[in-house]
């Protein structure tokens, strides 16, 4: 039988397994544009002749795990109800292939998650050699592009129902932690022109800890957001996601952590419910990167670990104006003035939330509450070993729509978000009902000298369909059929 099926060329078992594997992919297009044509034929019997008139027929394609998929459908004339008409075809509507272009789920999802690791050259590739079809990098950025898109037209029209009060949470917590932190990334404009860094915003949001082990914690229900948007759309979308899952009305305190910018702290400053504190991770490098002498460093850090803020100010103050120089070239007055700034604008914010005498509301069973400062290490596992550094440069929408997959990737809502903008309305049809016809056409084709070279290797008995059956073959064949 081996003699019959296989060609004589064959002189390794990595020949045999390349024809095996394409000799499947191309049973797979077949059966493919088999199902799609009969529904395609099943909408035309089935359809309103007045309110969609057939055309023509139009040839086009999908892209799946098993190689690209031609097939020909139906286009229609659409009579709306006011009179109007517009052309459509009934088969993209009905598997809605017009959500995320013409490329499968299954295939999205594997790009999708690919990507969030991966360059765009290396995704491209390893989707080439692991399945059946050949796929540029540009392919590839081009469905990130449309996912991208599409999660933040999502995001947008969950702003909208937040302003309109029809988002309604339903789980319920007392307190919650919410850091923020930015990511600057290098940029490009027009013909990858080099432009100025820009910031991408990183948000999480968690109900506490949990303890794992001795000295481990893992965080409690942790959710992502990340955008390159300004920093009041940023807001509304992250405070959208928040909404669409939690009671707003049942959250006593939210711990609002981040490095002292501006953009981070300045919304929620003075909200009731907020405790604002800025990251002592955030604090000491800023004391570090504007104080040189180790001494003095320490003694600015002793004065703020012992609360003594107004002694601290004055304290930076007095070395600022030591350090007063007629030299333009020393910077060191111009660093501790910085720094002063900075300690003075977080006044409110220096002191960490356990150390300021509030009573938070218990913990549910299982969590505790700690210091933050989790944010750098979700900024490095998020956005920062895939996005920055390695010689990249991005534009502002090519930045921003990776960060949509990266985020709901992370929150473990990627595959269903792909899923949902291509779910696929075929009718049922049995496994032995398709091969046959497929195998039917493929002899047909044979005789007009063209057809799949995979499938025209059927010229010998295919099992389950033409041997004697067994307990264990009647079990394997109801699974197809």
């Amino acid at each position: 039988m081996m003699n019959i099926i296989l060609p004589k060329d064959f002189t390794s078992f990595n020949d045999l397994e390349k024809f095996i594997f394409n000799f499947v992919c191309a049973i797979g297009q077949e059966m493919t544009r088999y199902i799609l044509e009969r529904n395609d034929l099943e909408l035309f019997s089935l359809r309103d002749p007045k309110t969609y008139r057939y055309k023509d027929m139009r040839n086009t394609s999908i892209k799946t795990l098993y190689g690209t998929v031609g097939y020909s459908r139906r286009r229609y004339k659409h009579i709306h109800e006011d009179g109007s008409s517009s052309s459509c075809y009934l088969l993209d509507e009905a598997i809605k292939i017009d959500k995320i272009g013409l490329v499968s789920s299954n295939l999205a999802e594997r790009i999708g998650h690919s990507i969030t690791e991966e360059t765009y050259r290396a995704t491209a590739d390893s989707i080439s050699t692991l399945s059946g079809q050949n796929i540029s990098h540009q392919g590839v950025w081009n469905l990130v592009q449309k996912l991208g898109e599409r999660i933040s037209r999502e995001e947008e029209a969950d702003v909208q129902n937040l302003e309109a009060g029809e988002l309604s949470g339903e789980e319920m917590v007392k307190v919650l932690f919410e850091e923020m932190d930015g990511v600057w990334l290098n940029m490009q404009g027009k013909k990858h022109k080099k432009m100025p860094k820009q910031e991408m915003k990183v948000a999480t949001t968690y109900e506490g800890w949990e303890k794992r082990g001795r000295r481990s914690y893992s965080l409690v229900n942790k959710r992502m957001f990340a955008g390159m948007e300004k920093s009041e759309e940023f807001h509304k979308k992250r405070e959208a996601q928040l909404e669409a899952r939690y009671d707003p009305d049942e959250i006593q305190y939210r711990i609002l952590g981040g490095d002292g910018a501006s953009w981070i702290k300045d919304d929620y400053a003075d909200k009731d419910g907020y405790l604002v504190q800025t990251d002592r991770f955030h604090i000491f490098q800023e004391i570090r990167r504007c104080i040189r002498p180790k001494a003095i460093q320490t003694k600015i850090k002793d004065l703020l670990n012992q609360k003594r803020l107004d002694e601290m100010l004055e304290y930076v103050d007095t070395y600022a104006n030591s350090m007063a120089s007629d030299d333009d070239h020393d910077e060191d007055e111009e660093k501790a003035r910085k720094l002063y700034t900075y300690l003075k604008n977080n006044y409110n914010n220096l002191i960490p939330y356990k150390e300021r005498g509030i009573t938070l509301p218990e913990p549910a069973p299982g969590i505790v509450y700690r210091n933050l400062g989790i944010q750098e290490n979700q900024n490095c596992s998020l956005i920062t070993l895939r996005m920055k550094n390695r010689r990249m440069r991005w534009s502002v929408n090519g930045a921003n729509n990776l960060a949509k997959l990266k985020y709901r990737k992370s929150n473990g809502e990627l595959t269903e978000t792909i899923r949902r903008y291509s779910t696929p309305l075929l009718k049922a049809l049995s496994f032995g009902e398709i091969l046959n016809d497929v195998l039917s056409a493929a002899q047909a084709s044979k005789k007009d000298g063209k057809g799949n070279p995979y499938i025209d290797i059927f010229n010998c008995h295919m099992p389950l369909f033409d041997t004697a059956m067994t307990a264990s073959k009647k079990a394997f064949k109801r699974v197809f059929e």
